[in-house]
């Protein structure tokens, strides 16, 4: 088997956990075969003192099809 792997950041104004989720549902829509995800890093946006956009920088691993 051979996975590749893709760098992408997801973005929420809820949560960190959701941007990795958003990135990772958006990236099916494209990308077959997920197999497993990484969390680089996680930074936010802050206003006024509160934080307005969580960010996160995630990898992407996916099986690469070897029947083509």
């Amino acid at each position: 088997m051979t996975v590749k792997v893709v760098e992408l950041v997801g973005e929420s104004d809820k949560s960190w956990e959701d941007a990795v989720q958003k990135a990772v549902a958006d990236a099916s829509k494209t990308i077959e075969n997920i197999v497993g995800v990484e969390v680089l890093n996680n930074t936010a946006t802050v206003e006024n003192g509160k934080i307005v956009q969580y960010k996160s920088n995630i990898h992407v691993a996916f099986q690469v099809d070897d029947k083509r």
